[in-house]
C-alpha cells in the first residue's frame, strides 16, 4: 500500500548491512524538482521503519532550527537516537553531557569547534572521559545535521588524550595481601573477585544474583564476545564469603550500589579511591591479566584457561558444560592462588 503525500518512506539499501532499511521524509525539493530527504533513521527491518515512521507523523520532530540550544538538541537525540545505543555507551555519554552544560542554552548552530575543544581540555579527567565528550559531539553534530540545525561537522576537528598503550602489569602476591587486609573497604572485594575470576570490569558489574550457584560453586556471566558470553567460572575458595555476601544483599546484581546497577563511571570512582589509598597504579584490567598469569605458571589446562577467561580457542568446541568440565574448571581455577 502506498504511504500518503507527506507521510514519508522506508527503502532498502544495497550491499550487505547490518541495519538496511533507511527511514526518511520529504523536506523539499531541489532545482531539478528532484526531493530531498530527511533521514530519520535506519533499521534492521521494514516493519521497524514503518513504525518509526508511524511515530514521527505521530509527533513530528518539530524544531526550530534557528534558536535551537545545545540542550535542546541533546535531549531530543537521547528522546530518539540514544534509545538505539548500549547501556554502558548511553552510560558514557549523558555523563560526557555533564561537562558539556556549561554551552546548554548558547543555540548549536553557534556552537564552534574551540568551544567543543575547550569542554574535552577543561573536563579534568583523562582519556577515558575526554574520549566519551568526543564521541558525544560526533553523535549530536550528526544528529544536527539530520535535522538541518547545522551545516558543519566541528565535531571531526576535535582531539583528545592519547589512549596509553596497555602495560598489563599484574598485581603481585605482596599486592594482592594488602588488597585483602582493606577488603572490608567499600568495593576492594570487587577487585579481588575479578582477580580470583578473570571477569573484566563491563562482566562484573553485569553479574545477576540469579546466576550465581552457591549449591555448585559457580557464577554465570559474560557479556563481551560470542565465546565469552554466559560462560560458567568456579567461585575459587577464597572468594566464596565474598560472593555469599553479595547474594545475601538481594539485589538483582550481584555487585550493586546502593541496590541498582553500578555504572562504570561510578565504579572507576570507586577503584581510584582504593588504587590512592593503597599506592598502587593498576587498571581493572590488570586484574584479569593477573588471573591469566597466574593460572599460566600454576600450569593450569589452557582449555579451561580460556573457558573461564572466555577466550576462542582451537581447542575449545562447543561449550558444553559438563560435570566433569565444571569439576576440571574447579580444580583448575584454585591453582591461582597467592
Amino acid at each position: 500500500m502506498r504511504n500518503p503525500n507527506g507521510y514519508g518512506s522506508v527503502v532498502k539499501l544495497s550491499g550487505n548491512r547490518r541495519r538496511p532499511f533507511r527511514v526518511r521524509k520529504t523536506v523539499g525539493w531541489n532545482a531539478k524538482g528532484h526531493p530531498i530527504y530527511l533521514t530519520l533513521d535506519y533499521t534492521v527491518t521494514r516493519e521497524e521503519g514503518m513504525i518509526l515512521l508511524a511515530e514521527f507523523n505521530k509527533e513530528p520532530w518539530d524544531v526550530d532550527k534557528a534558536n535551537m540550544t545545545l540542550e535542546a538538541l541533546f535531549e531530543l537525540w537521547w528522546k530518539k537516537k540514544a534509545p538505539k545505543l548500549g547501556k554502558s555507551n548511553r552510560g558514557s555519554l549523558k555523563s560526557a553531557y555533564g561537562h558539556c552544560k556549561s554551552l546548554a542554552k548558547l543555540k548549536y548552530a553557534k556552537i564552534k569547534a574551540y568551544h567543543m575543544q575547550d569542554t574535552i581540555d577543561n573536563c579534568g579527567h583523562g582519556y577515558s572521559t575526554q574520549w566519551s565528550i568526543k564521541a558525544l559531539w560526533g553523535h549530536l553534530d550528526k544528529f544536527a545535521l539530520e535535522l538541518d540545525v547545522s551545516t558543519r561537522n566541528y565535531s571531526s576537528l576535535l582531539q583528545a588524550a592519547p589512549i596509553p598503550e596497555t602495560s598489563k602489569t599484574p598485581f603481585s602476591d605482596e599486592e594482592v595481601q594488602t588488597l585483602w587486609k582493606i577488603q572490608e573497604m567499600e568495593w576492594a572485594d570487587s577487585v579481588l573477585y575479578m582477580i580470583y575470576s578473570g571477569f573484566r570490569i563491563s562482566e562484573l558489574l553485569n553479574l545477576r544474583t540469579n546466576e550465581v550457584n552457591l549449591k555448585e560453586g559457580t557464577v554465570k556471566g559474560g557479556i563481551k564476545t560470542k565465546a565469552g558470553k554466559d560462560r560458567i567460572v568456579p567461585i575459587h575458595s577464597k572468594v566464596q564469603h565474598i560472593v555469599k555476601r553479595r547474594v545475601r544483599e538481594g539485589n538483582e546484581y550481584l555487585f550493586s550500589h546502593n541496590g541498582k546497577r553500578c555504572s562504570q563511571y561510578t565504579y572507576r570512582k570507586f577503584w581510584a579511591a582504593i588504587m590512592e589509598s593503597t599506592g598502587m597504579e593498576h587498571t581493572p584490567h590488570d586484574t584479569r591479566h593477573t588471573f591469566r598469569s597466574r593460572l599460566d605458571s600454576a600450569g593450569a589446562n589452557k582449555k579451561c584457561i580460556d573457558l573461564m577467561m572466555g577466550h576462542k580457542s582451537k581447542d575449545v568446541g562447543e561449550r558444553v558444560y559438563t560435570h566433569k568440565t565444571i569439576d576440571e574448571l574447579k580444580a583448575a581455577i584454585e591453582l591461582a592462588t597467592d
